[in-house]
């Protein structure tokens, strides 16, 4: 069983059902995406400027990093400033691959270090993280729990990264099954918003086990795209960010800019 409380199983071959009470006004779903999660951060900022602002937020991968310290009360331009100089080898740890080639402990003690609360339901913006069960084979949308586990758990690509245990089982990246999570918002918010950093565009040169291990998961996450984008009041995604590589961190301020930029010219009526 996973954490307790008020989250959503989803077996592969069943279809969920939520709650149709609209709870909420404005729902963000945040994409996972490897480094190209500073682009949640430009679109955020863009989005608040237009008077857009989450009342509630999912995330998956890069989407729960992004979204987990703008749901504790943070700006945009905050949390940019505080992780932007954390390079991909800052936060992961190579270890001797057992379960995969590198863990997350870094990150895990910056989560403990900038984010207050150490129970998701303790933020003070509701948050959903997607995580997947490796032992159920399912998706699970978790809301409370131990923050630092459960960010950790959504941001591990397998192979790439070592999954996390909780409660005898093992959790790893919710876009094995969900890469951009709106479900958790279908039904509690009458206006739903998603943003992806996984444009697919074409790969000239792929070398090397993890450039090619984040190329395949990738494409992978992105089977379902055209379901979301119909299912959802307003769709995001920075055709621009296919250029940069989910590993590559160094380009934290252009990432920014580009999903500032690319909101920032839309016109959005909600």
């Amino acid at each position: 069983m996973g954490q307790k409380g008020d989250l959503y199983h989803k077996p592969c071959n069943k279809t969920m059902q939520f709650p149709t009470r609209k709870k909420y006004n404005i729902g963000i779903a945040l994409g996972g995406g490897g480094a190209r999660g500073f682009a949640h951060l430009g679109v955020l900022k863009a989005l608040a400027e237009k008077g857009i602002v989450p009342d509630i937020i999912s995330g998956n991968s890069a989407g729960s990093i992004a979204g987990v310290f703008i749901a504790s009360g943070k700006t945009p331009d905050e949390v940019h400033a505080l992780i932007k100089n954390h390079r991909l080898l800052d936060i992961a740890k190579i270890h001797w691959p057992s379960r995969g080639l590198m863990s997350l402990e870094g990150l895990q003690e910056d989560l403990h270090k900038m984010i207050q609360a150490d129970d998701l339901k303790d933020l003070p913006i509701p948050f959903y993280a997607a995580v997947s069960n490796l032992n159920k084979g399912m998706v699970e949308y978790l809301n409370q729990g131990p923050l630092d586990k459960i960010i950790l758990a959504s941001a591990s690509i397998p192979v790439l990264f070592t999954p996390v245990e909780m409660n005898q089982m093992l959790y790893a990246d919710g876009g094995i099954f969900d890469n951009v999570p709106i479900k958790p918002l279908i039904g509690k918010c009458k206006k739903i918003i998603a943003v992806s950093i996984s444009p697919v565009q074409r790969e000239e040169k792929l070398e090397g086990l993890l450039q090619l291990a984040s190329r395949a998961f990738q494409l992978s996450v992105n089977r379902n795209i055209y379901e979301i984008k119909a299912q959802v009041d307003l769709f995001i995604e920075p055709e621009a960010l296919g250029k940069y590589d989910i590993m590559d961190s160094v380009h934290a301020d252009e990432m920014f800019e580009i999903g500032y930029e690319y909101c920032k010219k839309m016109d959005i009526s909600l």
